[in-house]
């Protein structure tokens, strides 16, 4: 059974940094691609960022150059670390698994995790 349990989440004042975690049990880095997404209030579902099977990473235009993700595959655990937080960075974070595809789709996800949540003061 796969698990996906996000953590770091917090408030943090605009221009601070957070890390956040994804901790994946039930599955292998190497055959899933794992995404972050976000949701803000009253907006959809959006991506964030990915890593595929391959280790490639892909970006949403908007956090380039301000968040890096990573992924420890002796811990099954991948990481986005959030830097020069803006207010509109503020979300419910997911983290989410791939088996067959390496997209920025959500309906490609199969496992979702709970969501962290992130508030960033102006």
């Amino acid at each position: 059974q796969v698990q996906l349990v996000e953590s770091g989440g917090g408030l943090v004042q605009a221009g601070g940094s957070l890390r956040l975690s994804c901790a994946a049990s039930g599955l292998t880095f190497r055959t899933y691609t794992m995404g972050w997404f976000r949701q803000a209030p009253v907006r959809e579902r959006e991506f964030v960022a990915r890593i595929s099977w391959t280790g490639v990473i892909t970006y949403a235009d908007f956090v380039k150059g301000r968040f890096t993700m990573s992924r420890d595959s002796a811990k099954n655990t991948m990481y986005l670390q959030m830097n020069s937080l803006k207010s509109e960075d503020t979300a419910v974070y997911y983290c989410a698994a791939d088996r067959l595809s390496s997209t920025s789709e959500i309906g490609s996800y199969d496992y979702w995790g709970q969501g962290t949540q992130v508030t960033v003061s102006a």
